[in-house]
């Protein structure tokens, strides 16, 4: 059995549908991706999705559908994708543990890739507990 890229809290599944239900018939979901910019870096992308890449890693969550692009899985391995209103901004966070630092913005991020080794680990323990 593989591992999952993502999980999704039930804020960002609900945020997800809000978007597909208002972005009319053609939509199905969004794209998760990371493109370098920024001052730590790279940063998170968000895309609509009308036309699934079948190269993409699909994630389901209470009927959300979030695509992750394949450039950007290694980086995007055990990321609990959510969504959070505050006074001073609303959006998708992503907690993320291969990052490795962030911009005081917080609109850039430092990212490595997914130790394997480690999450196999992790997988097997937790198998066997």
């Amino acid at each position: 059995m593989g591992f999952a890229v993502m999980t999704m809290t039930e804020a960002a599944a609900s945020r997800v549908k809000a978007i597909v239900e208002n972005s009319g018939p053609d939509a199905k979901g969004v794209r998760v991706g990371i493109k370098k910019g920024g001052c730590a870096g790279m940063e998170y992308t968000i895309d609509l999705v009308t036309q699934p890449d079948a190269k993409d890693d699909l994630i389901e969550h209470d009927g959300a559908k979030v695509w992750v692009q394949p450039s950007a899985v290694l980086y995007l391995l055990g990321t609990q994708m959510d969504f959070e209103v505050t006074k001073m901004r609303s959006g998708f966070t992503f907690n993320n543990p291969n990052q490795t630092s962030a911009c005081g913005c917080g609109e850039s991020v430092e990212l490595k890739a997914a130790d394997l080794a480690a999450l196999v680990k992790q997988r097997e323990a937790a198998e066997n507990a």
